[in-house]
């Protein structure tokens, strides 16, 4: 099945999970596309599974609290920033719910974490304006770059580069740097590449999302027209086959376009609760989730 305007168009939410008692901040899709995971500002670490679509297990990290969670290559290991008692990245196996290693070194919040599509590296970036690299076999930094505000970083799907804002970082050194226009009403909060490496999804917490071309920096579409009025960090996605960019708001629709053209291609109503702060695309399979404290898996209504 092939996405469409249509087939997009056609989503609903199949269904609707409330297990946590605050907002979910984070998710990720393992690579298989067979689970999910999710963290919650209510220090809780739930698996989804999303082919039987049901929550497998739950677990907690109340001393330090959870955020950001991502898989490593494992299907059964993640990394997680920390949002209560100190800053530091924890690695965690799902199988005894115990911890790996610890990274210590960020000693303010990290706002943005990305682990390498190819090897076992992970980069972190942090309100302490210093972005790290990292080797989940040592709790050492592998690497240290200072900034001058808050950064917002991602790999590349080759994991051969890094984007910082948007100053563009192979592993040896910088090789393009892009200037873009700052809107001082908002500040980029999320940062991402599609998947066939040639363009980069920045995200905001305005009511603004930008396309911009991965290889020349040129900004190619600006998205608006969704409600975010508080300033809510809303995580935007682009779908596994790059054609579509999609984010929710803070009324509970989701917003959906076709990143060559701009067009919007749909809106989808998903009943939430509160602001849908996460948002991702199935990497494997025809499906989508989205969050604010319930957590929505959607599935298509038509077959084309």
């Amino acid at each position: 099945m092939k996405l469409t305007d249509n087939v997009l168009r056609s989503f609903r939410v199949a269904k609707v999970f409330r297990e946590n008692s605050d907002k979910i901040n984070c998710f990720d899709f393992s690579s298989n596309g067979e689970t999910i995971i999710s963290s919650s500002d209510d220090d809780s670490l739930v698996l989804y599974d999303c082919q039987e679509g049901k929550p497998k297990r739950t677990l907690y990290s109340k001393k330090y609290g959870v955020d950001l969670i991502r898989y490593t290559h494992a299907a059964n290991t993640v990394v997680y920033s920390s949002n209560k008692i100190d800053d530091t990245i924890r690695y965690l196996s799902l199988h005894d719910n115990k911890y790996i290693r610890y990274f210590p070194g960020h000693n303010k919040r990290v706002t943005s974490l990305s682990m390498s599509p190819v090897d076992d590296t992970f980069i972190s970036g942090s309100l302490d304006k210093t972005i790290r690299l990292w080797d989940l076999r040592s709790p050492n930094c592998q690497g240290l770059m200072h900034l001058q505000g808050k950064p917002v970083c991602s790999f590349d799907p080759e994991g051969l580069i890094f984007v910082r804002e948007v100053y563009v970082r192979e592993r040896t050194g910088p090789f393009a740097t892009f200037k873009l226009q700052y809107d001082r009403t908002c500040e980029w909060t999320g940062l991402k590449f599609s998947n066939d490496g040639k363009l980069i999804l920045l995200s905001t917490n305005g009511g603004a999302l930008r396309i911009l071309d991965a290889f020349k920096g040129a900004v190619l579409h600006s998205f608006g027209g969704y409600n975010n009025s508080k300033g809510v960090t809303l995580e935007a996605s682009f779908t596994p086959d790059s054609q579509f960019v999609m984010i929710g708001s803070e009324d509970g629709k989701i917003h959906v376009w076709n990143a060559e053209s701009g067009m919007k291609v749909a809106l989808l109503d998903g009943k939430h609760t509160g602001p849908i702060t996460c948002l991702q695309f199935n990497p494997k399979f025809m499906t989508f989730a989205s969050a604010c404290s319930n957590m929505a898996f959607w599935l298509p209504t038509i077959d084309e």
